[in-house]
């Protein structure tokens, strides 16, 4: 296999364990500041355009507003599906609600994944697979990355893993089209945020009492 290729399937296996072995032993405090370092570190060491400045900056925007509106759309429309709202009440949520929807998800989530990868391994695997190869790669290696939450949250593994990698290869897409981290960025936080303060409503509002049967 040619270096260039062992180098991207070696940086997608890395960051798989990575998630998969160190990223949940980090203390929770840390986790946000050592996400985002890594994130930065790996588009500074593969050379990775963000797009975060004039004109890709605009085209991300724009891209990225069209597609969070959608988003923000799908997520408000099923919330108010009952088996959904269900599933939101039985969701574990962090102690600060303010502190996970201002920090955790912007800084320690939506940044570091997107920078690393739909930025860097989106860029090594471009390299080394060509464009569509590596989109595949980072989309595969971004689900694989979510195992460890998956078993965290007591959800099942193999549709956690097809759904986030789903997500993962149109987040690149995305970046693709705008040229610009931008894009998915704005895509991702919409999924992550809107999902949160929905299942912050739901735990909000008391579950209705069942409706009693009616007594021969």
């Amino acid at each position: 296999m040619p270096a260039g290729r062992i180098r991207a399937v070696a940086l997608a296996a890395g960051l798989v364990a990575w998630n998969g072995l160190v990223d949940p032993r980090l203390p929770a405090r840390w986790q946000p500041v050592v996400r985002a370092a890594l994130g930065g570190g790996l588009m500074f060491g593969t050379g990775a355009r963000s797009g975060l400045r004039p004109p890709a900056l605009w085209s991300g925007l724009r891209l990225g507003a069209a597609a969070a509106t959608v988003v923000s759309a799908g997520v408000a429309a099923s919330s108010a599906v009952p088996i959904v709202r269900t599933e939101m009440r039985r969701k574990v949520l962090p102690d600060a609600p303010a502190r996970w929807l201002a920090l955790r998800i912007p800084v320690g989530t939506v940044w570091p994944e997107e920078a690393i990868f739909r930025a860097a391994l989106a860029k090594v695997g471009a390299e080394a697979f060509g464009p569509a190869g590596g989109q595949i790669l980072q989309a595969t290696a971004f689900g694989l990355s979510h195992i460890a939450d998956a078993r965290a949250a007591g959800e099942p593994v193999l549709p956690t893993v097809l759904v986030t990698g789903v997500a993962g290869w149109v987040f690149g897409r995305l970046a693709q089209r705008s040229s610009s981290l931008a894009a998915p960025m704005l895509a991702h936080l919409a999924i992550n945020e809107a999902g949160a303060l929905a299942a912050l409503a739901s735990q909000a509002v008391p579950a209705p009492l069942p409706t009693p049967g009616v007594q021969p």
